[in-house]
């Protein structure tokens, strides 16, 4: 774990690690707009199951994704210990509801392994490798896949 700063090397990598459904799992730190508390969201009619809504964040409606459910695992229950991650991909700004941040990691490029055959080709795409953190296994997520499809579409 980084000390302070921004890592110099560019072959290191920033990660934001955090949990959900009890596994742990990172995202590149470039893609962090903010970390926020929980603040319940308003429901958007015909919302695919892993949207729990909207907020409004500094005058931005942005789309709240459990990422539990996005990936498959079970919901996790929204308590006032839970944050969002706020994220952007190119313009989309988005939260990522999770029920705890737990490091900045930096890590080395040849830190990250490639994701296993095994994986379907859904996991596949959402994820962009493993990071091995002492005994931790990490899952390294593809932030821009895990938008809803639809979203493509409007933007």
């Amino acid at each position: 774990m980084r000390s302070s700063g921004y890592a110099t090397d560019p072959d290191i990598r920033e990660l934001v690690a955090f949990r959900t459904a009890g596994q742990d799992f990172c995202i590149d730190i470039l893609s962090v707009r903010e970390i926020r508390g929980w603040s319940r969201p308003a429901l958007l009619p015909h919302a695919p199951t892993y949207v729990q809504g909207v907020i409004n964040l500094r005058g931005a409606v942005v789309p709240i994704l459990d990422l539990a459910r996005r990936l498959g695992l079970e919901p996790i229950e929204n308590t006032d210990r839970n944050v969002i991650i706020v994220a952007a991909i190119q313009s989309r700004i988005f939260g990522l509801l999770v029920e705890a941040v737990t490091d900045i990691l930096s890590v080395p490029a040849t830190g990250v392994q490639p994701t296993p055959d095994l994986a379907s080709d859904i996991t596949r795409s959402m994820l962009k490798g493993v990071v091995v953190q002492e005994e931790r296994l990490i899952r390294l997520l593809d932030v821009g896949q895990l938008l809803p499809q639809f979203e493509d579409a409007a933007a």
